[in-house]
């Protein structure tokens, strides 16, 4: 198989992984309809490049199977817009402000950021209005999708790539931002953040659900 061809697939297995968190290589194989073999030989590549690595699990009887997961490397395979340059004016601003001047403005901006998606999500029902923003927010060099709420009502957002990731492991009080964000751009909604990617799992996800009366 000639470079061209790999290419697409090697793209194809690194987007895989950063969506489902780690995957075997026969679940991946099956997904992408190639062999197990194929497969393999692809994630000894990505492995060689360090942007994969394996773990091994027990699977029953025999020896254990490798699921397979994006190292660092591989995360930052996927482009993070102008985080050097945010990581370099958060820095100095943290140099010269307080933690309390800091915060204002952070809450300021999710302020403004807020009214530019409402003006642009506009009055449409709740699943128009998610489905807007995640479209918005790929643009923004996030990876979302978004799904039904488990119970009742509402719906789920998952981002499992940030753009603002490696700003957000040096300054936390980014991640609060983002909630307060998701909460000004849906002030009819109870938003909730349902998993955190610096504390656990592969993603950061927030839960939307229509208030009750």
């Amino acid at each position: 198989m000639g470079v061209q061809a790999q290419a697409p697939t090697r793209e194809t297995t690194l987007t895989l992984l950063l969506r489902q968190g780690e995957a075997s290589a026969a679940k991946l194989a099956e997904t992408l309809g190639i062999s197990v073999q194929a497969m393999r030989r692809h994630l000894r590549s990505l492995e060689d490049d360090a942007l994969v690595e394996a773990s091994p699990t027990p699977a029953g009887p025999g020896r254990p199977s490798n699921l397979w997961r994006l190292t660092p490397k591989g995360h930052q395979h996927f482009p993070d817009g102008s985080e050097n340059f945010a990581l370099g004016l958060l820095e100095s601003m943290a140099a010269t402000l307080s933690p309390e001047v800091m915060a204002d403005l952070l809450r300021q901006q999710a302020l403004e950021k807020a009214t530019q998606y409402r003006k642009q999500l506009g009055n449409a029902s709740l699943e128009e209005r998610v489905r807007a923003l995640v479209n918005l927010r790929l643009k923004e060099g996030y990876v979302s999708d978004m799904q039904p709420a488990p119970t009742g009502p509402g719906w789920c957002i998952c981002e499992f790539h940030c753009s603002v990731q490696r700003i957000a492991e040096e300054y936390p009080a980014v991640c609060d931002q983002e909630l307060q964000l998701i909460r000004h751009t849906f002030p009819d909604c109870l938003v909730e953040r349902v998993h955190w990617r610096l504390e656990s799992g592969h993603s950061c996800g927030f839960s939307i659900a229509p208030k009750q009366d």
